[in-house]
Parts: structure tokens; C-alpha cells; sequence
């Protein structure tokens, strides 16, 4: 098999894996999430276990990538290079925030329940996807003749 194919089929399985682990964590309910978030009444602790999973598998993963030259299908990693922490990173995450407590869903758990059908998850991967392109179409920069944009 050829190196994309490969890249589209690691994608789908580990899309699959992330999936279904949202769905049997519970994470696809809206209400779960926003009982997490609601501290001072019926406070919901199992998103807490499910971070602290994510978080560990994420650890193992970069120790792992220090020790790996490549990936599997790819020709190197693709990680962050930028480590500081600015406005535009507080802001983004103080929105993304703000959008997870009012619509509990944040964008893997939308994604993934689309499947069943339901307005609330459809209206709200709506409005995500018009702030990323209104993002994307007001404050990223490009340089001159890449885009839509003027450098």
C-alpha cells in the first residue's frame, strides 16, 4: 500500500478508537459534561477519570516519540513548535471553554454524535465550523498569494 493510503487508514482507526471510547466514557452526553462542570450542585466527577486516561495515554505517546525516529507513515512528526503562552492562546481557550459549558459538547464529542441524528449536536458543529473559517478568514496570516488574504 502506498504512504497516504496507509496515513488515511491509521486515521480511521484511531478516529474509531477515539469514538468509541467517547461513546463508552459516557462523553457524547451533553449532560454528563455540563454536570462536570457544575460544582456546586449534582457535580459529576467521571470526566475527571476519563481526562486523567487521556492524559497518561498522551504522556506515554510523547515518551514514545522520543524514542522513535519516524512515524509509521509518515516522513517525520508533526508536533507544536510554539511554546508560549499569549492573548491569542488564552482567549481561544477561554472560548473553547465557554462553548463547552453552554453547548456541552466540544468538538470530538460533536463530531462523533452527529451520528445519532440529533439537532443539538448538528447546530452546534454548525456554529464551530463558522468560527473556524471566520478564524481563519480574519486572523490567520499568510504570506502574499496563499489564501484570500493580504499579507
Amino acid at each position: 500500500m502506498t504512504r497516504p493510503i496507509l496515513q488515511m487508514l491509521a486515521a480511521l482507526v484511531s478516529s474509531a478508537i477515539f469514538g468509541l471510547g467517547l461513546a463508552l466514557s459516557g462523553m457524547l452526553d451533553p449532560a454528563r459534561v455540563q454536570g462536570f462542570l457544575d460544582v456546586t450542585g449534582a457535580w459529576d466527577p467521571s470526566l475527571a477519570f476519563v481526562l486523567g486516561g487521556a492524559v497518561t495515554v498522551m504522556f506515554l505517546g510523547l515518551r514514545l516519540i522520543g524514542r522513535l525516529k519516524r512515524p509509521a507513515f509518515d516522513v517525520r512528526f508533526h508536533l507544536p513548535e510554539n511554546r508560549a503562552i499569549d492573548r491569542r492562546l488564552v482567549l481561544g481557550s477561554a472560548l473553547f471553554g465557554i462553548g463547552w459549558g453552554i453547548g456541552g459538547f466540544c468538538p470530538g464529542p460533536a463530531v462523533a454524535v452527529l451520528s445519532l441524528g440529533l439537532v443539538e449536536p448538528l447546530v452546534f458543529v454548525f456554529f464551530m465550523l463558522a468560527g473556524m473559517i471566520l478564524h481563519d478568514r480574519l486572523f490567520v496570516r499568510r504570506p502574499r498569494g496563499e489564501g484570500n488574504l493580504p499579507a
